[in-house]
């Protein structure tokens, strides 16, 4: 593989990292509006002439973001011609650009026309998506898949139905947390893990629904990736990437879990808020993997069989 094409798709993958944490910084620190209502420009200007730190956060995000667009669309068109015999591979390098392109339009009409706080959770989510695919991108571009003998991996079941059942319900945590920034409930509860820790109560208002139901999604997925890993080190030693994977996935989802806490705890610190946003993006990216890995289970499943007949029939005494 060329060594080229792998600093750019580490590079690229970066990048899309960035606009994960810079969309997080932009919400956190309430610089949506730094640019006013005009894009892609800011106030109608090239070149800005009233400086806030608003404006710099929200116009550092659009470059980051434009930039790392450019970046994508050469990966993808680079991964195509390079790697396009890998049956994945196509499917990946359309779904990165077209999932950023449409992050990029949805943060573009929320600033010219606003969107509501419903639609506007969706940013993060679908970034995430574009970031995803570029990460499977660059670990089939680094034959990750021939290190960890992935060729050779056969999931029973129940690990399937887990693996795809916890990552599309990680989705629905993200946009419960991409919620609680954008309606503004990360301090509706003052307390953790109860909204009150004086006493247990049901959620009084709208806000502390939105960020109780939040810490009650991201407890149950911190119970079902346990659960998983625990599945993955009784019966999966034997293929390193599903016992190290589940591993790394658990220590991801347990350091998501305490920096949601401290978020609270700290009163919104800024680095811990971002951390919080790093954990969890790159705990979808090894859900992700697990569901390629998923997907060509039963291909495996079928050639380790057809190998095992072929050294059977060779083994059989002549007649």
């Amino acid at each position: 593989m060329q060594r080229s094409l792998k600093w750019f798709a580490v590079l690229t993958t970066i990048g899309m990292l960035l606009i994960l944490l810079g969309g997080a910084l932009v919400t956190k620190t309430e610089s949506g509006e730094g640019c006013g209502a005009s894009w892609p420009l800011c106030h109608g200007e090239l070149i800005p002439s009233n400086i806030t730190p608003e404006l710099i956060i929200e116009l550092a995000h659009r470059l980051v973001s434009g930039s790392v667009g450019i970046m994508v669309l050469i990966l993808s068109v680079w991964t195509w011609k390079t790697i396009g015999h890998i049956r994945e591979t196509k499917f990946l390098a359309a779904s990165s650009f077209i999932f950023l392109l449409l992050q990029a339009l949805i943060g573009a009409a929320a600033v010219m026309w606003g969107q509501s706080d419903f639609v506007m959770a969706l940013h993060f989510g679908i970034s995430l998506i574009s970031f995803a695919a570029v990460l499977l991108l660059t670990l089939l571009i680094f034959e990750v898949d021939k290190k960890f003998e992935a060729e050779k991996l056969v999931l029973d079941q129940r690990m399937k139905k887990h693996i795809i059942g916890v990552t599309l319900y990680s989705y629905i945590v993200v946009y419960t947390g991409a919620l609680v920034r954008h309606v503004n409930a990360s301090l509706a509860c003052i307390d953790w893990p109860l909204c009150r820790n004086d006493g247990f109560a049901l959620p009084a208002t709208m806000y502390e629904w939105v960020q109780m139901g939040h810490r009650a999604a991201a407890g149950l997925i911190f119970i079902w990736i346990g659960y998983i890993t625990y599945l993955a080190i009784k019966n999966y030693k034997h293929q390193k990437v599903v016992y190290w994977g589940w591993i790394i996935s658990f220590i991801l989802v347990s350091l998501q879990v305490a920096a949601g806490a401290l978020v609270v705890i700290t009163r919104l610190n800024l680095y811990i808020a971002l951390a919080h946003a790093f954990f969890i993006s790159c705990l979808f990216g090894v859900l992700s993997y697990f569901i390629l890995l998923t997907t060509r289970s039963k291909a495996n499943e079928i050639a380790l069989s057809q190998k095992k007949k072929q050294k059977n029939d060779k083994n059989l005494p002549m007649q």
